[in-house]
């Protein structure tokens, strides 16, 4: 999960670094034996994620406070910023702390905004016909993973969820990659990783995971943004034979 969205309000952590070269994607099913899959923005709507920490948290937080709308939301993006890259960027229990409001509540409350993007689970019945080992990467915080897997049953439909508080960092961190194998166990020259952020690719690549996607529909009421360095799909259906 990402704190601050759309493209206009997205604040870079790393400094701009030389482009990754485009990795495979002409896929061979057969050389693969590990798919694994970003959560929020991949396989679920972002929508739900943009309005909670754009629109909700902020109309929330001026109530509270007695601050206009405009002011609350100037005020978290500060502290949204002030965090990034960090483990409690996605910690919900700090947000809680920091703004004031049970930010795992509330996500309950909205939980009718929590839904998969329309390709999705066609996409995962179909890596099961395949007997893939499917794995969940996020960066999400363990209580927003719960609130998600609650409202969808995506762990139904996969082998493991990992959140990056198990791994100790989050999946832009060149270090989360190779902590990431010692506690799956995948094989990265044999294994496939789609995500919607570049700077988490950015990071599998220099792991030197075979097989990289970028996901340009994160959200279904944005439109798509295809990235300039890795392969970009908008739709799983892309990726055919499968």
């Amino acid at each position: 999960m990402r704190l601050v969205f759309r493209r206009d309000l997205r604040y870079t952590f790393f400094m701009p670094q030389p482009s990754a070269p485009s990795t495979q994607h002409s896929l061979v099913w057969d050389e693969i034996d590990d798919v694994l899959l970003d959560m929020d923005g991949t396989l679920l709507d972002r929508h739900f994620d943009n309005y909670f920490f754009e629109e909700e948290l902020p109309r929330r937080y001026a109530a509270l406070h007695r601050l206009s709308f405009e002011e609350a939301r100037n005020r978290l993006m500060a502290m949204y910023r002030s965090v990034e890259g960090e483990l409690a960027w996605t910690d919900l229990h700090y947000w809680t702390g920091r703004v004031g409001l049970d930010v795992v509540a509330l996500h309950r409350e909205l939980d009718h905004l929590i839904d998969f993007l329309p390709d999705a689970l066609p996409f995962l019945r179909a890596l099961r016909r395949r007997g893939k080992r499917v794995t969940i990467v996020t960066n999400a915080h363990e209580a927003g993973v719960a609130v998600k897997v609650a409202k969808t049953g995506l762990d139904r439909h996969v082998d493991r969820i990992v959140n990056a508080f198990e791994v100790g960092c989050l999946k832009m961190r060149p270090e989360y990659w190779p902590a990431c194998q010692q506690l799956v166990g995948f094989d990265p020259a044999r294994s496939l990783y789609i995500d919607d952020d570049e700077g988490c690719l950015r990071a599998a690549h220099g792991f030197g995971v075979a097989y990289l996607y970028h996901r340009s529909k994160s959200s279904s009421q944005l439109a798509p943004e295809p990235s300039a360095t890795f392969h970009s799909i908008e739709h799983f259906s892309t990726l055919t034979d499968i």
